[in-house]
């Protein structure tokens, strides 16, 4: 290998390893991986920002536009108001919501279907008194299967669209990944429905209704004891009577930011005091005015909450919302907002810092508290989602019909190529924007820059692995190893390792890597690329195995009470499926 070979593929090798620590998000570990290749030498200083001008980038931005307008104007609500009925069976229901899903994440960002088909599920599983962790893992799979189906489903389909046009000239089109990801969508959710949801664990099955789940009952929060407060000056265990009247579990005592031993039961209480207790909203805000203890964090700040009209919020962090590493303190979210982080629910464990220090991570459901005309907007700027409410929105079905006309009008001339599909979809951005669908203020906010910036940031290095022969000498190699084999069987070992590699990092950053992998491979077979291109893109976001492999995944993690080992049980047959019936479906359409 030569010295531009070895910083490529040492670079490369870096921001693999980093992803899958996991220490540093995702964005920032391929911003710095660029800034390190065009230091060594590896990526030119004149091509290092070509990425943020790339189509596959600006059309992964339009997309994120356009989802937040189809769900401003209530196309998905209106959708769903008719076909979701919590009455149905288990299987039906699964069945339901996993179609309805699937058909979304074909038109739509799959992060943005599921955020707004969970708040469905939820309220469906808790009239229907069940786990909800047996139905949200068979909704967000639906929602990755469901971006197989077309060009803008999901962002490796964009990127291995670039890939081919910058090979022959000529990219994918809007539904030329339509035969394959709907075979393997239609097959993958009748085994959701039919018998996949049996394979969730046992302990999610027991569990009766949503609340037991991310218990109401395991918030852990904070109250402040104010100035004049009755129970200055008594001891922490003289408040067990109201403790036991209210439900509500004294859990310790924080003084001058450092926690007392144990639970404090002997410690005499002070003015300025925190204390941490464990319930639910109800029963917390019972036990702090049956004492007269605050919420806020000090006096100076209670001009903050004045307003009487105030209320609570459950929302759940996903993966890259503003919160997450951050802490309410650090975030200064009273200060800020007006709005209180009264509580912390983290799949039942206890934590030694308090609530409002608490780093946030993904997962993890916050019981917010403050001005009920805010929280919808604040919810919205700390990049959460929320659990309960109803809608944030009215629908309106004038709107709707509007922004639908829109979005068809624009896959309607990019798939009939009279106009470039990033023409199409900005002209789409503009009249949502125009039409008043997607406000201004939230143009900007509809974007997902963590993901902009990783692809704008890979897309030079993936550029430099293939223009240094790198990308030559590991397909070179694969085909070695591979000797023996027919092309169709290295295309299996092509796609195997490309979903274990989406396993455990970004699939956009997957698609990015492989994908030139896969025509250097294909030019050695002396085969048809279009089929190997075809591989990497079902197998990128074949994402089922972990709760890292996927935002979806992340997201439903703390609502639906899984653990890290849970996924595997549904994600692995899931796996086999996109194998068993990906790989004649290509075959087939896109023969070697």
């Amino acid at each position: 290998m030569t010295t531009e070979q070895w910083l490529v593929v040492a670079v490369l090798a870096g921001v693999v390893a980093l992803l899958m620590w996991g220490r540093w998000r995702y964005d920032v570990v391929a911003f710095g991986a660029l800034i390190v290749a065009v230091a060594v030498g590896a990526v030119p200083s004149e091509r290092a920002f070509d990425g943020f001008g790339h189509p596959a980038t600006i059309i992964v931005a339009l997309v994120l536009v356009i989802s937040r307008g189809l769900t401003n104007a209530g196309v998905v609500q209106l959708i769903t108001r008719y076909v979701i009925d919590a009455g149905r069976g288990l299987s039906a229901h699964i069945g339901i919501m996993a179609s309805v899903g699937a058909g979304l994440s074909a038109v739509m960002n799959n992060v943005a279907a599921l955020a707004v088909l969970m708040p469905v599920d939820l309220q469906a599983s808790e009239q229907a008194k069940r786990a909800p962790g047996l139905t949200l893992m068979p909704l967000s799979f639906a929602t990755l299967l469901g971006g197989l189906v077309t060009l803008i489903g999901t962002p490796p389909n964009i990127i291995i669209a670039n890939f081919r046009q910058e090979v022959t000239g000529e990219p994918f089109g809007m539904f030329d990944f339509t035969p394959v990801g709907l075979a393997i969508s239609l097959v993958g959710v009748a085994f959701i429905a039919l018998a996949g949801w049996r394979l969730m664990p046992e302990g999610r099955q027991g569990r009766e209704t949503r609340k037991e789940t991310f218990a109401l009952d395991d918030y852990i929060a904070e109250v402040r004891v104010p100035d004049g407060a009755e129970i200055i000056g008594k001891r922490v265990r003289e408040l067990d009577e109201v403790v036991e009247k209210t439900g509500v579990a004294v859990l310790g005592l924080f003084r001058d930011k450092r926690r007392m031993p144990g639970m404090a039961r002997r410690a005499v209480i002070s003015a300025g005091d925190t204390l941490v207790v464990e319930g639910g909203p109800g029963d917390i805000d019972t036990f702090t005015a049956q004492l007269g203890l605050s919420y806020v964090e000090g006096e100076k700040h209670k001009e903050h909450l004045k307003s009487n009209d105030l209320g609570f919020i459950e929302v759940v962090a996903p993966e890259g919302a503003r919160i997450v590493g951050r802490s309410a303190s650090g975030m200064r979210l009273l200060t800020r907002q007006g709005v209180v982080l009264l509580g912390v629910s983290r799949q039942g464990r206890r934590f030694v810092k308090q609530v409002r220090r608490l780093d946030i991570q993904p997962g993890d459901i916050l019981l917010l508290y403050g001005p009920v005309e805010r929280l919808p907007a604040v919810a919205e700027w700390l990049g959460v989602l929320r659990l309960a409410g109803g809608e944030a929105r009215p629908v309106r079905p004038q709107q709707a019909r509007l922004a639908t006309s829109i979005f068809l009008a624009a896959i309607v001339l990019a798939s009939l190529e009279l106009l470039p599909l990033p023409i199409a979809l900005g002209g789409a951005c503009v009249g949502f924007v125009a039409s008043g669908i997607v406000p201004l203020r939230e143009l900007y906010e509809s974007i997902e820059w963590p993901v902009i910036v990783l692809l704008a940031s890979l897309l030079p290095i993936g550029a430099a692995l293939e223009s240094s022969g790198a990308t030559a000498l590991l397909a070179e190699q694969i085909v070695v190893m591979s000797v023996g084999l027919s092309a169709a069987w290295i295309l299996l070992v092509l796609m195997v390792v490309t979903i274990m590699l989406s396993s455990v990092m970004n699939n956009t950053a997957t698609a990015v890597i492989a994908a030139p992998l896969a025509i250097d491979i294909a030019g050695r077979l002396n085969v048809n690329a279009d089929a190997f291109l075809m591989g990497v893109a079902v197998a990128a976001s074949a994402s089922f195995l972990t709760p890292i492999a996927h935002k979806n995944n992340t997201l439903i993690m703390g609502p639906g009470g899984y653990r890290f080992g849970d996924y595997w049980r549904l994600g692995l047959p899931l796996e086999l499926i996109v194998l068993a019936v990906g790989l004649p479906m290509i075959l087939m359409v896109w023969p070697l």
